[in-house]
């Protein structure tokens, strides 16, 4: 199948970040692309890539980046598609940096955003979006929320029974 979703970065060192936004993509069988695409080292290829997206066939691209993070911006100002920002935690200033630059967009351009190195939080939204228009797509997401709810009620009985002190020692 063709790829739907474009998962992008600024280098292969924010791989690491994006993996999850890759697996929460596999595991709804949502066909997707990867790809390194740096705003700064080839602006060019930039261009290209979100001029052509909607062109392919991507109905939406998460796009990671850290430090100056101009990666998810520049793409929103090129692409007709929805953009979804991962500031990628940095050293220097834990990710705050690259928050900053991809939240702060101008009126016109936006980027949705989601927190610092919270990839599988894009992929998500990235999902609920195309679900919006795919019904099987839907259920699925559907049933992965209840999978969520039974989790947190199986931790509130196993907490009841055993007490929050014992409880502690569990997790």
């Amino acid at each position: 199948m063709n790829p739907i979703i474009g998962i992008i970065m600024g280098s292969d060192s924010d791989l690491p970040t994006m993996k999850e936004a890759i697996a929460i993509c596999e595991e709804f069988e949502v066909p997707l692309e990867v790809a390194i695409v740096s705003a700064h080292r080839t602006p060019q290829r930039m261009f290209e890539y979100a001029q052509t997206a909607h062109q392919r066939g991507l109905k939406v691209i998460i796009a990671g980046a850290g430090g100056a993070a101009h990666l998810p911006g520049m793409v929103a100002s090129l692409t007709p598609l929805p953009v979804i920002g991962v500031p990628v935690q940095t050293r220097t200033l834990q990710g705050i940096d690259s928050l900053y630059s991809i939240v702060q967009m101008p009126g016109g351009i936006p980027v949705a955003t989601v927190a610092i190195g919270n990839a599988k939080n894009a992929g998500l939204l990235a999902i609920q979006i195309l679900a919006s228009h795919q019904p099987e797509l839907l259920e699925r997401v559907q049933k992965y929320r209840q999978t969520l709810a039974e989790s947190v009620m199986d931790k509130q009985n196993r907490l009841e029974e055993m007490g929050y002190q014992e409880y502690l020692t569990q997790i």
